[in-house]
């Protein structure tokens, strides 16, 4: 239900008010992974973190600043460069969220090849989300290209409507939704990190084999 159009993402994507009760270790050592490619840390899947109550930002991006999101994980570190133009609210909330600390230790719990790599859920299960939820309708000429980033939703919720959950765009696949998921911004340097966590081998649903940890998430402003 992230995507009305694929059902692959039926189980795996609402939920923004339901939170748990554990703190993620994002070191923890793992049982040798065959399925992790190269140049990743080996890492035990975390358990879910408690983020307690979270208020609803009113934080938007400037339009005449530049915004860039560095994301650091098991697998390498890549950027995304916020589109404080086109959807400074949406911009607004991830950046409020990442400067609490609120991504550290997730993980990429949903990997389409292809398609999508999503995260941003503290409860590790597409189940999770920060409490609230922002709308801000993505521009309806929007198309889901490689490296785009856009927000999760459910099924029921309004068009831009997003709490924490995030995609990356790594194929083609994506290119046939509709522009109903808020813009959040585009991969601008690291795409090859990306594109080696879209090839870790997953299960139907999307459940990767091996795990990929959310280092950190920090925004920075020119």
């Amino acid at each position: 239900m992230l995507f009305a159009a694929l059902a692959l993402f039926a189980a795996g994507c609402g939920g923004d008010d339901e939170q748990s009760a554990a703190t993620p270790e994002a070191t923890e050592e793992a049982p040798a992974n065959e399925f992790l490619p190269e140049g990743c840390e080996n890492v035990a899947k975390p358990a879910p973190k408690e983020v307690g109550a979270i208020d609803k930002p009113t934080e938007k991006l400037s339009r005449s600043k530049t915004y860039i999101a560095t994301v650091s994980t098991t697998c390498g570190d890549f950027e995304i460069t916020l589109d404080a133009k086109r959807a400074p609210v949406t911009g607004g909330s991830f950046k409020y969220l990442a400067d609490q600390g609120f991504f550290d230790g997730l993980t990429f719990h949903r990997i389409v090849p292809n398609f999508v790599i999503q995260g941003g859920d503290p409860n590790g299960d597409g189940s999770g989300g920060p409490g609230y939820t922002v709308v801000e309708p993505p521009p309806r000429n929007l198309t889901y290209d490689e490296g785009i980033v856009a927000m999760a939703k459910t099924q029921s919720e309004p068009a831009g409507a997003s709490g924490s959950q995030f995609f990356v765009v790594t194929g083609s696949d994506a290119a046939t939704l509709p522009p109903d998921y808020a813009l959040l911004g585009k991969v601008t340097k690291g795409m090859d990190v990306a594109t080696k966590i879209g090839g870790i081998q997953s299960d139907a649903s999307g459940a990767p084999a091996a795990q990929v940890v959310i280092k950190s998430i920090r925004v920075s402003e020119e």
